[in-house]
């Protein structure tokens, strides 16, 4: 997801967005009444936060990855895929994320009590894609607030120079790993069995035969 090109992060709580200027203190729940103006919203610790829509790049990747990991989940009854709309509400803070691809377990299933509000607990497996505009510490930060909310698994996809991050729940110094078009996604003990070649993902569907 895109930053807006006035972005001002020095204040925010979310520096992979820009602090929506003039807005009050701020609920999860908001998000779902918010008006569909171009923006990408998230609440951080009670502040209002925003980015712009995703590039093409981006959205791409996170649509292809999402109907992988969708099809596959549901295939084997793993759980549940989330696109670039859900909201999932961390506990102990008025914190609302929304991964660019979310997953939770089948066995959380029982936590959501009303299905019209965000997801009550962070998602197993994070997907964020990154923008021209985001850095690595910016998404690092991002990484880091998932996993402290109980994430295992996070996957940031760096479209420009075709690699991707992991981050695990137990090693928030940094990624685990940096996967290579030579390498594959694995869903380890999130999404059991899942593999996925980096070079697929990453695969031009238009580029003329041979040069891919």
């Amino acid at each position: 997801m895109a930053l807006p090109a006035d972005r001002d992060t020095s204040r925010s709580p979310a520096p992979w967005a820009e602090v929506v200027p003039g807005h009050g203190p701020a609920i999860v729940d908001d998000l779902l009444a918010l008006p569909d103006d171009g923006y990408v919203y998230e609440v951080v610790e009670g502040v209002l936060v925003r980015m712009g829509g995703s590039g093409l790049d981006a959205t791409r990747l996170g649509l292809r990855l999402g109907g992988r990991l969708e099809g596959y989940a549901s295939e084997h009854r793993l759980g549940v895929v989330t696109g670039a709309d859900g909201v999932y509400r961390f506990p102990g803070a008025e914190t609302g994320l929304i991964p660019d691809t979310g997953f939770f377990a089948a066995t959380r299933q029982a936590e959501i009590v009303d299905r019209t509000k965000p997801i009550p607990f962070a998602p197993d497996l994070a997907v964020e894609v990154a923008s021209p505009e985001q850095t690595p510490r910016a998404l690092a930060a991002k990484a880091r607030k998932y996993l402290r909310a109980g994430t295992r698994l996070v996957w940031v996809v760096w479209p420009q120079s075709e690699h991707v991050d992991v981050w695990h729940r137990d090693v928030q110094t940094g990624p685990v790993r940096g996967l290579t078009t030579s390498d594959s996604l694995d869903g380890e003990d999130v999404i059991p069995g899942f593999a996925y070649a980096v070079a697929e993902l990453f695969r031009d569907p238009l580029a003329p035969e041979g040069e891919e």
